[in-house]
Parts: structure tokens; C-alpha cells; sequence
């Protein structure tokens, strides 16, 4: 019997991301992006008690977009979910998808000794993660 290759998520996540600040306007974090891929920005911590946050475009498609709220008037702390659900760069991607299940969740930042480090989401983990441990 063969061993089972254990896939990381450091093995899966993506390591280009925006991080934006909470007082950025959402504008201002649509503009800027250099990842137009991404499908969602990091919050930066303001102090060393202070947590990671996350928004999605999902939440500024329904709390920007569907309410014809100015992008130019939203603050990202306005429509931020905080503090973001995280995972550690060396948990199994089974582990991941367990967590993102139990939590209802699709992604999230990859933090390691307390900084962002990649984001994983559920199409990092099946196309690179699974594709990989099937060769």
C-alpha cells in the first residue's frame, strides 16, 4: 500500500493579493488593484491587537452595488467581515476544505507568525491541490 502524499496549503495558496487599508473607500480599492483576478481583498491590521479582515466582491456587489451606494462614499471598513476566519500554511488541504465547509466560508488568508503570507480558496485547493495528489 501506498503512502498518501500530503498537499499543504502553502503547496496551494496564492501569494498575489491585495492588502487594502479599512479606511480606503471602495473605489479607491477597485482602482488600485493589482490583482484584477483576485476575488477579494485583505484588510490590513491597524496595531498589533487588531485583526485581519476580508471583503469580498460579493459583499461589494450586494452592499455597494445591489443598494446604488457611491463606491466613492464606502468605506472598506463599512462592508468588511472582521476578524477573518484564517488558516496555517502547513494544514493538509483536506483539513482546509473541512474547515470552509464547517465554517461556511470559500476562501481565506493564509497567515503565518502573525502576517498574510497567500490566500487559498476552494479553486486553489481542487485544481492545483487535487490535480496534483492524483498524478
Amino acid at each position: 500500500m501506498s503512502e498518501r502524499k500530503i498537499v499543504r496549503v502553502r503547496d496551494v495558496m496564492k501569494t498575489d493579493f491585495d492588502m487594502v487599508e479599512g479606511m480606503d473607500t471602495v473605489a479607491d480599492v477597485l482602482r488600485n488593484s493589482k490583482h484584477p483576478e483576485t476575488k477579494c481583498f485583505i484588510v490590513n491590521i491597524r496595531h498589533e491587537d487588531d485583526e485581519y479582515g476580508i471583503v469580498l466582491l460579493s459583499d461589494i456587489a450586494k452592499q455597494v452595488l445591489a443598494t446604488n451606494k457611491a463606491a466613492e462614499r464606502v468605506n472598506v471598513y463599512e462592508i468588511m467581515a472582521k476578524p477573518v476566519i484564517h488558516v496555517d500554511p502547513e494544514m493538509d488541504i483536506r483539513y482546509c476544505t473541512r474547515m470552509f465547509e464547517n465554517f461556511g466560508i470559500g476562501r481565506a488568508p493564509v497567515v503565518e507568525n502573525k502576517r498574510v503570507i497567500g490566500i487559498v480558496g476552494y479553486t486553489d485547493i481542487v485544481l492545483v491541490g487535487l490535480r496534483d495528489r492524483l498524478k
